[in-house]
């Protein structure tokens, strides 16, 4: 029998999985408070709680061991990206991790180096295509050095000064960042190996994003059920009438479907990558769409308390419209999948 015929079918965690995804959901309850998420903001990162999240070796996990790393799979980013969202956390970790292995690929780490280690930071441009000129990179004002595709190149950019914050409703630590003013230039590959190596970490990076989506989705559900069990109309909690049951009900299913079709995109990229290619991207635009749904329901079952600058429920609503933005238009994914799916089938 194939190796993989019940891996294909079967995506439930091991013991070990389980303990992983666990001790970061702690990391995040004790370290990530929505107080901690306010108070970061302004600049869209908490450095403080970036070195905690990196001693944890958060970093170094999914590099490979030739570099000083540990070799996690890709599910195991998944679980971690998933309490991640789940928390809001002000850290620019998926950039960082999926920036990171695009430098391992093309040979660009040194074992144990400063940005294996986080002490570093290293920020990607995560919009689909070769765009030239400035372009809005999410960890832009906060990146020690930026790799982004130049025609056929991947090119590694380091500033002496870091490019100004631009004010935006992910509260992320994005700027504009231009390659032609970068103070240093490295290129790390030219041709369709460099280019696929830097495709992958795009396709990375949108699995990651749809996984931290699912904790927020997940997270905005238990914020407004809490709320809908507690308060009352006409003698009966909110939470028995259908116009709130069934949206919560329906917020349950989304996360679930997204758990499971972000955690099978994350084994067929680890394990068979041209077999479906499609997951990764499908789970980021499903995701991308749900989480805004689902966070504008959390507002609504709140009420006036919802929509109140201080509820938690208004920062997950701005995230979950403004996090998917950071690797552009959710709709060109969409049109990668339906490219894939079309050239699959005219085959």
């Amino acid at each position: 029998m194939d190796r993989y015929v019940l891996r294909r079918e079967d995506y439930s965690l091991s013991e070990d999985q389980t303990d992983l995804q666990s001790a970061y959901q702690k990391f995040f309850r004790t370290n990530c408070s929505i107080e901690v998420v306010r108070a970061a903001e302004a600049s869209g990162f908490d450095k403080s709680l970036w070195e905690r999240l990196c001693a944890t070796g958060a970093t170094t996990m999914g590099l490979p061991e030739s570099v000083g790393g540990d070799g996690a799979t890709l599910v195991d980013l998944v679980l971690v990206a998933e309490e991640l969202g789940r928390s809001l956390a002000p850290v620019p970790w998926i950039d960082h991790v999926c920036a990171a292995r695009v430098l391992a690929r093309l040979g660009a780490l040194d074992d144990g180096g400063q940005i294996v280690t986080g002490e570093q930071i290293v920020g990607i441009d995560a919009a689909i295509g070769s765009p030239s000129g400035p372009r809005l990179i999410a960890a832009g004002s906060i990146a020690d050095h930026i790799v982004v595709r130049d025609g056929d190149d991947v090119v590694l950019l380091t500033f002496d000064t870091r490019p100004a914050r631009v004010d935006n409703i992910g509260k992320l630590p994005m700027a504009w960042v231009d390659p032609a003013s970068a103070d240093s230039r490295s290129v790390l590959g030219s041709g369709p190996t460099a280019v696929a190596s830097y495709q992958r970490a795009l396709d990375e990076w949108r699995l990651l994003t749809a996984g931290a989506l699912t904790g927020l989705v997940e997270e905005t559900m238990t914020i407004a059920a809490e709320f809908a069990k507690s308060r009352y109309t006409l003698g009966v909690p909110i939470s028995t009438l259908q116009g709130i049951s069934h949206p919560l009900a329906n917020m349950a299913i989304t996360v679930q479907g997204g758990r499971a079709l972000a955690r099978r995109a994350a084994w067929y990229l680890d394990n068979e990558p041209d077999e479906r290619p499609e997951l990764g991207p499908s789970a980021f635009v499903f995701m991308a769409e749900e989480a805004a749904k689902a966070a504008t329901m959390a507002v609504h079952v709140q009420g006036g308390l919802g929509v109140s600058a201080e509820a938690a429920a208004t920062a997950y609503l701005v995230r979950a419209r403004g996090w998917p933005l950071a690797g552009g238009d959710p709709g060109a994914t969409a049109i990668q999948v339906a490219q894939i799916v079309a050239a699959r089938e005219g085959r």
